[in-house]
C-alpha cells in the first residue's frame, strides 16, 4: 500500500520556483504576464472556432451537432440546439462575435423546452451544465440585458423538477419530457450531485427557491452516506433510497463533477455551512491516503481507482483530469499549499498523456504501473503496453480522443494559479495538434480514434463542449487573466462562468470530517448507468 499524507507529504511536489509559495483565498497569481504572441494565439483560437461555428451553422443549426465527416447533424441531446446554447458563453466574451451572439439569444429565447424534440428522455445531468448553465452564465456575461434567458432557464428548470418525486432527496437521472414521468432507475453521484451552481443561481434569479433546496437537498443526502473511504462516496446511487449503490470509488466519470462541485458551492454561494468545503477536504485527504500512485517509470503522480472489492485499479482517464484543476482551485480556497503542489503534480501526469503521444494529443483512458503493481481489473498489458510503458510512463487503454476539456481545464488553472509560462506553451501545443489532426477533409473539426497514430480515424460527432469548454479553456488561457479571472468567477463543469461574490478569507473549517460521522459502509449490488454516454459515439469515419 502506497501511504500519502496532507500533513507529511513532502514539499518537493513543488514543481518550480512559479509553484505557489504563500496561498490565501485568492485563487489567481498576483501578476501574470502574457506572452508577446497571445494576440496572435487568441486570433488562431478564434479562427478555429469560427471554422467551427460555421460548418455548424450552415449545415446542423438548429438542430444539437454537427456531424462533419457525414456534413449533417445529431440531436443527441433532445434537439434544442445543444451547440448554440452551449457555445453563447464562449461567444459573449470572444472579440467580434457580437452579432452571432445575439443571433443565439434570439433563437434560445424560442425554444421549446416544455418537450423534447426527440424520442430520447431527458438528462438532468446534461441539461442543466450544457442549458441551464449556458442561458444563465450568458446572462450574467451580457450584463443581464436577457431576462429571456432566465425565463427559459425557470420554465427547464420547472420541467426537470418533476425528476423528483415520492418525496426523494435525489432525482433520477432521466426524465421523460413528454408525459413528466422519471424513468426508474439507478443514478451516480455526478448526475445526483452536479446541480447546485446552476440550480441555486436558477433559484437567485427567479425568487424561487425550491430550486436551490432540490440541487443542494441531493448533496447533502449524498454527503450523508457512509462511504468506502472517509467524505468519499461510491460511485452509484438509488433515488428510490438515497443509497449507494456498489463501492466503486474513482474521480473519474459517474463521480467526477459531484467532488468538483462540493469545493466550487462553497466559493459561489460563500455558505458559512462549512459541510461542503470540510465534505470536499476529506475526500481529498482520503484520496491521498488511498489513492495517490506515482509511476514506476517517470515518478508521474496518478489517482487510482478503488473497485468494489477494495482492490486499487492503476488506471486514469481524461475525464478524470479535471482533478488536477480542481485540487488547485481547492487548494488555494482552503489556504493549503500541499493539496495545490499535489495538484500541480497531477497536472503533470495528465500533460504528459499529451506529449507522449504521436499527435500531441491524450487518450481517453490509460494505466500505469506504481509499487503496488499493475492491476486495472482489464487483464494484463500486453507487451506492446509495456514498452509504451518504459517510454513514458503509463500506456494507452482507449485510444480515442472525443474532443474532451480536462487536461486544458486543468493547464488553464495551473498558468492562472502560477502564471508559470509552461502552461501558455502547452496550450499552444495542444492548439497546434488540433489543427493539424483533428480537421476533418470535409468541414470543421471532429474527434480521432488513435491519438497515437497520424493517420487516424474520424469520429462523426462534434459535441457541443467543444464550443464551451475546449475553445474557451484555451482562449482564457491566451487571454488577460483579468477578464474572467478566477477570483470573481466559477465555473461550472461545462465551462460556463457564473460571478462570484467576494472571497471568503478561507473556506471551510481546517477539519475533516470525523470519522464518527461515518458508519460502517456496506454496499449494496444493483446496475449503474453508462458513464459519459454520447448516443452517437463511437461511429468512426475513416480518415
Amino acid at each position: 500500500m502506497v501511504s500519502w499524507s496532507l500533513r507529511s507529504l513532502s514539499l518537493g511536489l513543488a514543481l518550480s520556483a512559479h509553484a505557489v509559495g504563500v496561498l490565501g483565498a485568492r485563487v489567481q497569481a498576483p501578476s501574470i504576464t502574457l506572452p508577446r504572441e497571445a494576440a496572435q494565439r487568441r486570433q488562431d483560437l478564434k479562427n478555429i472556432f469560427l471554422t467551427s461555428w460555421n460548418a455548424y451553422k450552415q449545415l446542423a443549426f438548429p438542430h444539437d451537432d454537427l456531424t462533419p465527416i457525414s456534413e449533417s447533424f445529431t440531436d443527441g441531446r433532445n434537439g434544442w440546439g445543444a451547440s448554440a446554447v452551449d457555445a453563447l458563453s464562449t461567444l459573449v466574451r470572444a472579440q467580434r462575435t457580437t452579432e452571432i451572439f445575439e443571433e443565439m439569444v434570439d433563437f434560445a429565447s424560442q425554444i421549446d423546452f416544455t418537450i423534447s424534440h426527440t424520442t430520447d428522455t431527458v438528462s438532468i445531468f446534461e441539461t442543466t451544465i450544457r442549458y441551464l448553465g449556458g442561458m444563465l452564465s450568458a446572462y450574467e456575461l451580457s450584463g443581464k440585458k436577457y431576462p429571456a434567458l432566465v425565463k427559459q432557464a425557470e420554465v427547464l428548470g420547472m420541467k426537470m423538477s418533476e425528476a423528483w418525486i415520492n418525496g426523494n432527496k435525489v432525482p433520477f437521472g432521466e426524465l421523460d419530457f413528454n408525459n413528466s414521468v422519471p424513468v426508474i432507475q439507478t443514478s451516480n453521484i455526478a448526475e445526483a450531485g452536479t446541480l447546485t451552481l446552476e440550480w441555486s443561481r436558477l433559484a437567485e434569479y427567479t425568487g424561487n427557491d425550491t430550486f436551490r433546496a432540490l440541487a443542494e437537498g441531493s448533496v447533502r443526502q449524498i454527503a450523508s452516506l457512509t462511504t468506502p473511504i472517509p467524505g468519499f462516496p461510491a460511485q452509484g446511487i438509488d433515488p428510490s433510497t438515497g443509497e449507494s449503490v456498489g463501492a466503486y470509488v474513482t474521480w473519474g466519470g459517474g463521480s467526477d463533477s459531484y467532488l468538483e462541485y462540493l469545493i466550487k458551492y462553497a466559493r459561489i454561494t460563500n455558505t458559512n455551512d462549512n459541510l461542503f468545503a470540510d465534505t470536499w477536504h476529506t475526500a481529498v485527504d482520503s484520496s491521498i491516503h488511498t489513492l495517490l500512485r506515482t509511476s514506476t517509470v517517470g515518478n508521474h503522480t496518478y489517482l487510482a481507482d478503488l473497485d468494489d472489492s477494495g482492490t486499487i485499479r492503476h488506471v486514469g482517464s481524461h475525464l478524470a483530469c479535471f482533478m488536477a484543476g480542481n485540487w488547485i482551485l481547492g487548494g488555494k480556497l482552503l489556504n493549503n499549499n500541499t493539496i495545490v503542489n499535489i495538484g500541480l503534480a497531477l497536472n503533470e501526469g495528465c500533460w504528459n498523456t499529451y506529449a507522449s503521444t504521436a499527435t500531441g494529443i491524450g487518450p481517453e483512458a490509460f494505466a500505469y504501473i506504481s509499487s503496488d503493481g499493475d492491476f486495472t481489473g482489464s487483464g494484463d498489458p500486453s507487451a506492446g503496453n509495456l514498452a509504451f510503458y518504459d517510454r513514458n510512463g503509463f500506456y494507452i487503454t482507449s485510444s480515442d480522443y472525443f474532443m474532451r476539456p480536462e487536461v486544458l481545464e486543468s493547464n488553464f488553472y495551473a498558468f492562472r494559479a502560477t502564471g508559470n509560462p509552461q502552461y501558455f506553451d502547452r496550450a499552444v501545443s495542444a492548439m497546434d495538434s488540433f489543427a493539424t489532426f483533428l480537421k476533418t477533409p470535409t468541414v470543421a473539426f471532429a474527434p480521432i480514434d488513435d491519438v497515437d497514430s497520424t493517420d487516424s480515424d474520424f469520429i462523426d460527432d462534434m459535441e457541443s463542449f467543444w464550443f464551451a469548454e475546449v475553445l474557451k479553456y484555451l482562449y482564457l488561457t491566451f487571454d488577460d487573466p483579468n477578464r474572467i479571472s478566477l477570483d470573481n468567477f466559477v465555473f461550472n463543469t461545462e465551462a460556463h462562468p457564473f460571478m462570484a461574490p467576494p472571497e471568503k478569507a478561507v473556506y471551510g473549517s481546517g477539519h475533516l470530517r470525523a470519522a464518527s460521522q461515518f458508519e460502517p459502509f456496506k454496499a449494496t449490488s444493483g446496475p449503474i448507468p453508462q458513464v459519459s454516454f454520447s448516443p452517437k459515439l463511437p461511429n468512426k469515419i475513416p480518415s
